[in-house]
């Protein structure tokens, strides 16, 4: 009886959206040998590395997570609200993440070894240009109806 209570209960961990919180993540993350640190910590900055040297990244904002992950020798911004991944140049990427730590994004940075990916592999021999950058979700079918 006690475990059917507990399971009705809500719980901040997670919600019907599909919204996990950050202990959830990391204990998934922590299954593959991965560890987050927040990007802005005193741990992390005092390693005063340079983000292009990452492999990922997580961000959050309003319970909202997406990934900025470097596949082959190029980053990405993966996020769901886009029509499609956004490539992210070396030089733009410090930038990116200040920009969304200035909007209050929370910004972890994935350590350790991901597991493979045909993206990675594909990606590790050959570059990517993209040739137009993706819109937010919306935004396309609102600049068609009005032009």
């Amino acid at each position: 009886m006690d475990s059917i209570f507990h399971e009705k209960q809500p719980s901040g961990n997670m919600d019907d959206s599909g919204f996990f919180s950050i202990q959830v993540i990391s204990n998934a993350l922590r299954v593959w040998g991965l560890e987050l640190i927040l990007f802005n910590s005193r741990e992390y900055q005092s390693l005063m590395l340079n983000p292009i040297t990452e492999k990922a990244f997580i961000c959050n904002y309003k319970e909202h997570w997406f990934t900025i992950r470097k596949l082959g020798q190029q980053w990405f911004n993966l996020n769901s609200l886009l029509t499609g991944p956004e490539l992210i140049s070396d030089t733009y990427l410090a930038l990116f993440l200040a920009q969304l730590q200035q909007e209050g994004y929370s910004i972890f940075v994935i350590r350790g070894n991901l597991p493979e990916c045909e993206a990675d592999q594909i990606l590790a021999i050959m570059r990517v240009q993209q040739q137009q950058r993706p819109r937010l979700i919306g935004e396309e079918e609102g600049q068609t109806s009005s032009g």
